[in-house]
């Protein structure tokens, strides 16, 4: 009990967003929620202190995977926007959103390729069916000492520290969850690719590459923006950019 009141008083004060100044987000609201279709991996770049830092670990800009799931929860409520989000909330849990909470915030489209209209609903299913598990409490009390103090951590131990969590079923954190819904259907986000002799006796100096599947928990949000396997999807250039109508502010003569 007292663990998990501590851990709660933990992501309550790592939830908060930090001081900025002024900032526009690279992709207009609009154009982003036009762009977006079902099975897109939404990432984001926050500005609380956990967001901090997961950047520091993984060394990215993105501290935040949710996944896009469209018209899966249902017309919305009067007065309400419709959910549109799968995510895995310090606070809440694992939890459906509308696309406006991160409007403001820096965002990237990650889309994976070559799958079935089936396929993807498996994957927006398997998230569904995760809503309301609790968010992994333990990997919070786990972090917040990066928090407090920015160690000097080895770059290969980085990812291992953001796997320090409970290791209960029912709880998750964002990449986890996403990576745990692509890993249903067997599509790969970035595997270990390990080279194997061939055991064909005319070849011996022939290897070939195995991919190792990497345990969820061990996935960051960087990890799909990296993917060889995810197309990175810019909703400016989707909707026909054009550089000769960009309005240039004129350079004043000193």
């Amino acid at each position: 009990m007292m663990l998990e009141l501590l851990g709660r008083g933990l992501a309550r004060y790592l939830s908060k967003p930090r001081p900025r100044g002024l900032h526009v987000a690279t992709a207009d609201p609009a154009a982003l929620a036009a762009t977006l279709t079902k099975g897109d991996v939404l990432l984001v770049e926050g500005n609380s202190r956990i967001s901090v830092t997961i950047k520091y670990l993984t060394q990215s800009s993105w501290s935040h995977a949710a996944l896009f799931v469209g018209d899966a929860f249902g017309p919305p409520r009067s007065g309400e926007e419709a959910k549109v989000l799968v995510e895995a909330d310090v606070l809440d849990g694992v939890r459906g959103i509308p696309l406006n909470l991160y409007s403001a915030l820096n965002t990237r489209i990650c889309r994976p390729v070559g799958l079935s209209r089936e396929e993807i609903d498996r994957v927006v299913a398997y998230a569904l069916s995760r809503v309301g598990h609790r968010y992994d409490l333990k990997h919070i009390i786990d972090l917040v000492r990066y928090v407090i103090h920015t160690p000097p951590v080895a770059t290969r131990w980085r990812r291992r520290l953001l796997a320090l969590g409970s290791g209960d079923p029912t709880r998750a954190i964002c990449s986890s969850l996403v990576a745990q819904a692509f890993q249903t259907i067997g599509y790969p986000i970035l595997p270990e690719v390990v080279l194997e002799q061939s055991l064909d006796p005319a070849c011996l100096d022939c290897y070939h590459e195995v991919l190792h599947i990497r345990h969820h928990s061990l996935f960051a949000p960087r990890d799909f923006d990296v993917s060889p396997y995810f197309q990175i999807v810019k909703p400016t250039i989707e909707r026909g950019f054009d550089p000769h109508t960009v309005r240039w502010q004129p350079i004043e003569n000193g």
